[in-house]
């Protein structure tokens, strides 16, 4: 007798990455430090969405039906990925030279 089929375990694995999102949310909240909701989503939601699609088809259902899933986790990802990306979260060059510490020439 196996203890879980294939489905049985993914839905183990939704349900934990459902009660992570909560946990970090919650931790959000309380604590107003953590991360913001959108990066908590945007790094689980394409996992999720693939997860749910491997379920989808383990279960027989239309190939239209998976293939929205893997679309979305493919937004999902594109969307988080662009979100991450942006110039204002680099700094600038000189920006880094600034906040470098700067050595006595002694110390050298």
């Amino acid at each position: 007798m196996q203890p879980f089929d294939g489905t049985q375990l993914i839905d183990i694995v939704i349900i934990a990455t459902l009660l992570e999102w909560a946990a970090l949310s919650l931790l959000r909240h309380r604590r107003q430090r953590g991360l913001p909701q959108l990066a908590i989503a945007g790094t689980l939601l394409p996992g999720l969405c693939l997860m749910l699609a491997v379920r989808s088809a383990m279960q027989g259902l239309p190939w239209y039906a998976v293939a929205s899933l893997l679309s979305a986790a493919g937004l999902a990802h594109l969307i988080d990925i662009r979100r991450r990306w942006t110039p204002q979260s680099e700094p600038e060059p000189n920006q880094l030279m600034q906040n470098e510490p700067k050595q006595n020439m002694k110390e050298l």
